[in-house]
């Protein structure tokens, strides 16, 4: 503390150097018997003070303790002349920065495995909703589980699906972006439903939803009569294009046909 009409440091007890430099009484004590840090003065009452050399003298053992010097290190600066202090600071900080060096690496270490685990955990709703938006509904989703649950093709797409990452989905929402712009451009060019270029799309259609269960081309008929029967995939497929869900619905039953028993 700084005497107001002095201006100098002011004598402080063991306590208010404690508190004011972060150390224990303990650790105040301590220093007292190995020689450190003695207090130069007493009160009238015999407490023990701190004079404002004192203090200077515990803010160089405070700092040096933070760099992790001994006591037995620090006794030996303190009573050290110049030059020895400066050749024991230099050794220190090359130890120091090879440490930090070491440390730095370990970061580097965690945050390469982090990632990793990061990457490889399962999607979670979260990182659903940030990636399709509007279009991951829980509502559909729980809709979906109630109408076909207790089925085989419903367990298999939980399968499938259950450990599919972040990146994975992210690799589905490209792949369905992909095939909806050449799909678009499909109807607005007037492509034949049953020629070539047709049958290719109603193929990739057939493997996206393989990702998530075995898809024969009858059940994949079955699917395009719920794109017209459901408005909410015909509404999504006529934001494509007008006309895209029936286009693909045809598309999808004229490439089904020669497969048919």
């Amino acid at each position: 503390m700084i005497n107001a009409h002095t201006g100098l440091m002011e004598a402080l007890t063991v306590g208010q150097v404690a508190e004011t430099f972060g150390v224990t009484v303990r650790t105040l004590h301590h220093y007292d018997e190995v020689g450190l840090l003695h207090p130069s003065e007493r009160t009238p009452a015999g407490y023990r003070l701190y004079t404002g050399e004192d203090l200077q003298r515990l803010s160089t053992i405070v700092v040096y303790r933070r760099l992790d010097f001994s006591l037995e290190e620090i006794g030996e600066l303190l009573d050290a002349d110049g030059a020895e202090v400066i050749d024991h600071l230099r050794r220190q900080r090359d130890e120091i920065r090879a440490r930090l060096a070491q440390m730095s690496d370990l970061v580097d270490a965690i945050d390469r495995r982090l990632e990793a685990a990061m990457t490889d955990r399962p999607a979670t709703t979260e990182d659903l909703k940030e990636l399709f938006g509007d279009g991951y509904s829980e509502e559909y989703q729980a809709e979906a589980q109630e109408r076909w649950g207790d089925t085989d093709t419903w367990a298999q797409s939980q399968a499938r699906t259950k450990h599919m990452t972040k990146d994975q989905w992210a690799e589905v929402k490209v792949e369905m972006e992909t095939f909806e712009t050449d799909l678009g451009a499909a109807v607005r060019a007037g492509t034949p439903v049953d020629g070539e270029a047709a049958a290719a799309l109603a193929e990739r259609h057939r493997a996206s939803i393989e990702r998530y269960y075995d898809c024969t081309h009858e059940f994949q008929v079955c699917l395009a009569q719920m794109y017209l029967s459901d408005q909410r995939f015909t509404e999504h497929y006529e934001q494509i294009e007008p006309g895209t869900a029936q286009w693909l619905h045809d598309a999808i039953v004229a490439n089904a046909a020669p497969h048919a028993d």
